[in-house]
């Protein structure tokens, strides 16, 4: 692919910028990146901006993207996570242009450890791990040789031929870079290149015996599939300069590394070891938990993936790490559903209200707007009859100054309805208010009336011959405070977890949500947006509340 055809967006930030130098300076003809996961565990929405990155700037400059999984673990590695993984880059709406495997270059990788070798730039080293740690020494003070440092390169191939033919015991030996064990950089401190793990791989089986580390695969890796911008996230800018003299020792194709910050979120951890710790202690009902920020708990939760991508695309990328306020992906999701979700009115917390001047035999059809943003949206019919549901919170039987719903005495509009007014109550043995008595005025049907009086609120209801029952899952953030890394002395981030994270309530929606398919969405009127969990059945829909109504990072951005 020539330069002159290559077009971008306008958009623009220091990867771009780099991207386009590298294009007009010929440095590379094409664009080609990879989004490379490790199949350990289930991706989030961390990986979703890494996933922005990748795909959306081979997209922007008329390159390709590979999904290459980095396979180089077999202790912690599963086929159900290459499975998920790739189904959620596939939900999220991006297409790679290959579908890759470290494991693929296994050999390839090998051979390449046997040129260092004959180079005299690697050797096999007998120390055990903790000793490696010991001798490499320290931010202020270097490191100490190997004392197999300089084993001689016949040697070195002989023993690093018989790793690999499964002559020695797991943790024994390790080949090594020779480099600088006095950098000022730890990573250049002689690294580890391969270690001897007895653990049947989920693609290789059981055909090696010897892995390589991520450091010595990723970048060869790159090399292997002509990747042009290998993009990783920041705290690998320390392993660049190993990343480059791995290629520049090989002699072979050389991507440009180019490190991002990586996407640190409020209320929220993203360490896949924590997210395994609140799975299997069971603070969650597990991956797809929606109070879980992996993309399967995010998709239960109701988010779509152009919302995701929505949000993503807000933040951009930067080169210092920063804390993104969970509000700007709230906002992303309302943005959206405001603009494609049908309005329906569910009560849940309900109050049974009795309107004794209504025919009891009577039920009328009342018009309601399915989506005002969306006028294509359409009309629906929703049954009105004696006897209603509203919320329980829309009644004070003795309400303070400025709560403008129903109160003894007190006349309020129901929505796309009449004007009702509370005559008396009806309690239970304990005081509680269980029923209230009402009249309404016929001449009020639309919601105004031709006298021209006015009512200060506006509630929703359900009819109650028509209610369908339903169980609501009222979710908030996981943890109390916004960065629960940020741990006292003697806690830890568990200390932090949310007791009112989850919420279930049993209530009622309007007949014209019956048969809703898993994943449709609602906004319940004046209560949030809210989305059919898998969980329901045929007698009893599940929703899940997605995100409320409010948008608070949109009023701290000025836009509302």
């Amino acid at each position: 692919m020539s330069v002159e055809p290559i077009t971008a967006k306008a958009t623009s930030d220091f990867i771009r910028t780099a991207v386009r130098e590298d294009l007009a300076s010929g440095r590379f003809t094409y664009v080609r990146t990879r989004f490379p996961p490790e199949p350990n565990g289930y991706l989030h929405i961390g990986h979703a901006k890494a996933m922005a990155v990748d795909f959306e700037i081979a997209r922007e400059f008329g390159g390709t993207c590979n999904l290459r999984f980095d396979d180089t673990n077999p202790t912690k590695e599963e086929q159900e996570y290459v499975d998920a993984i790739i189904e959620d880059v596939r939900w999220l709406g991006y297409q790679w242009d290959r579908l890759c495997f470290a494991s693929d270059y296994f050999e390839q990788l090998y051979e390449y450890a046997v040129k260092l070798i004959k180079k005299g730039k690697a050797y096999v080293c007998d120390l055990s791990p903790d000793e490696i740690r010991e001798y490499r020494g320290t931010l202020t003070q270097p490191g100490r040789e190997s004392p197999w440092r300089n084993r001689s390169v016949e040697e070195n191939l002989d023993l690093f031929a018989r790793m690999r033919a499964g002559e020695f015991p797991e943790g024994s030996r390790t080949l090594r870079a020779k480099i600088d064990m006095a950098s000022g950089n730890l990573n250049m401190r002689d690294p580890v290149l391969y270690r001897i793990i007895r653990a049947s791989h989920h693609r290789t089986g059981n055909r090696w015996c010897i892995y390589p580390m991520y450091d010595f695969a990723h970048g060869q890796s790159d090399s292997i599939e002509g990747v042009t911008h290998s993009l990783c996230s920041l705290e690998y800018e320390d392993h660049r300069p190993l990343y480059e003299w791995f290629l520049r020792e090989l002699e072979i194709f050389a991507p440009r590394q180019i490190e991002f910050a990586r996407l640190n979120l409020s209320y929220t951890v993203l360490s896949k070891r924590k997210l395994l710790q609140l799975v299997k202690e069971g603070h969650v009902r597990g991956w797809d938990d929606p109070r879980m920020p992996t993309l399967r708990g995010l998709r239960r939760r109701g988010y779509t993936p152009s919302a995701i991508r929505d949000f993503c695309a807000r933040i951009g990328v930067a080169k210092a790490n920063s804390v993104v306020d969970i509000a700007m992906l709230e906002h992303s999701l309302r943005n959206e559903l405001n603009k494609t979700a049908h309005r329906v009115m569910a009560v849940l917390r309900p109050l049974r209200v009795v309107i004794e001047n209504y025919p009891a035999e009577q039920t009328e059809m009342l018009t309601a707007i399915n989506n005002p943003e969306d006028p294509s949206a359409g009309e629906r019919h929703v049954p009105f009859s004696r006897v209603l549901y509203i919320e329980q919170d829309d009644f004070m039987e003795n309400p303070p100054p400025k709560f403008y719903r129903l109160a003894p005495g007190r006349e309020v509009r129901l929505r796309y309805g009449y004007f009702i007014k509370c005559e008396g109550v009806v309690k239970d043995a304990a005081g509680n208010v269980v029923e209230l008595r009402c009249t309404y005025d016929p001449a009020t049907r639309g919601g105004s009336a031709p006298d021209g009086r006015k009512v200060k609120a506006t509630i929703h209801w359900v009819s109650a011959a028509h209610a369908l029952p339903i169980e609501a899952r009222l979710y908030d953030h996981l943890f109390t405070r916004p960065d629960p890394d940020d741990v006292e002395e003697g806690e830890s981030f568990l200390s932090y977890l949310n007791p009112k994270s989850l919420e279930v309530v049993q209530g009622f929606a309007e007949p014209s949500v019956a048969g809703s398919p898993v994943g449709k969405h609602y906004q319940f009127e004046r209560l949030g947006y809210f989305v059919v969990d898998p969980d329901s059945t045929p007698e009893r829909l599940v929703f899940n509340r997605a995100v409320g109504l409010k948008d608070a990072w949109a009023k701290a951005a000025g836009q509302g």
